[in-house]
């Protein structure tokens, strides 16, 4: 259990967390527009010099491999996407919030983020095979890349804590969260959803981070997208892609197949797809560090 003077030191840290900017939220009002186009796009990320450079840096990337070099934002926005530019806005913004090295002295900061973002790209893929509407994939990345954004706090403020808690988890093969909760009396999902609450997240990326290793608590408004996000967290925690500090989640695939109607097929798939995932987490994190 955390003595009274390191839950006020959390606490404090989570209160000093920096709001995400205000062109992030117009970026996101933007985005979930169904009649937004490029142009209103452009007229925020061209006020911020920093996202003008990473949005021009992504669609000349490798990735794209494209025969010439994209200048304008404009045909950089419509070519990349409007979710593709909304999650790098975001993605940059988060990441930018909580870079700080001191915060990862626990967890090393580059592969929680790899950790991160590909559990974003195969929740996204996991939505797509359900049949989401295509304006609300991207808000499965999002999801993926913010889940675990309340073990921030616990890294920052109680580092030799956390390693041991990290250490016991894989240890005894027991999920970090109910270690968390055992060591802590409280767990990064907890923390989370404080931090999602700072952030004025809507209500399906709160219920994820609060409820993604506790789907079935969530509503049934939530339930669907909060339990692919935790399958997509147990694939690539199995797959060991980046580190996030939990090595044996708990198992329940069988549950989350029940909720969401895949099957053991499209984890198999997935992982053999996880090459792409990584390299697309490989390049969003070159961009946003």
């Amino acid at each position: 259990m955390l003595d009274e003077q390191t839950l006020i030191k959390i606490n404090k840290f989570i209160q000093n967390m920096p709001p995400l900017p205000t062109s992030v939220s117009k970026d996101l009002e933007i985005s979930r527009n169904p009649k937004a186009d490029a142009k209103e796009l452009n007229n925020v990320i061209s006020l911020d010099p920093v996202l003008t450079g990473k949005v021009l840096k992504l669609i000349n990337s490798a990735y794209y491999s494209l025969p010439n070099q994209v200048t304008s934002i404009v045909r950089a926005i419509i070519m990349l996407g409007i979710n593709t530019v909304k999650n790098l806005v975001l993605s940059t913004a988060v990441v930018s919030n909580v870079k700080n090295k001191t915060n990862f002295n626990a967890l090393d900061m580059e592969a929680f983020w790899r950790h991160s973002i590909c559990v974003g790209v195969m929740a996204k893929t996991f939505a797509a095979k359900q049949g989401f509407d295509a304006k609300i994939l991207e808000e499965f990345f999002v999801a993926g890349l913010l889940h675990d954004i309340g073990k921030i706090p616990f890294n920052a403020v109680i580092p030799d804590d956390y390693i041991k808690a990290i250490s016991f988890s894989q240890q005894s093969k027991v999920s970090l969260e109910q270690v968390e909760s055992k060591m802590f009396e409280l767990n990064h999902s907890d923390i989370g959803f404080r931090i999602s609450e700072l952030w004025k997240l809507n209500k399906t990326l709160s219920d994820t981070i609060r409820f993604h290793h506790n789907f079935q608590e969530c509503d049934i408004e939530s339930k669907k997208f909060v339990a692919t996000v935790s399958l997509a967290n147990m694939v690539t925690n199995s797959l060991e892609i980046g580190f996030g500090g939990n090595k044996f989640p708990d198992k329940r695939e069988e549950e989350i197949f029940q909720i969401t109607g895949l099957k053991w097929k499209d984890i198999d798939e997935a992982e053999e797809s996880a090459g792409a995932a990584l390299k697309k987490a490989e390049i969003f994190l070159n961009l946003i560090q």
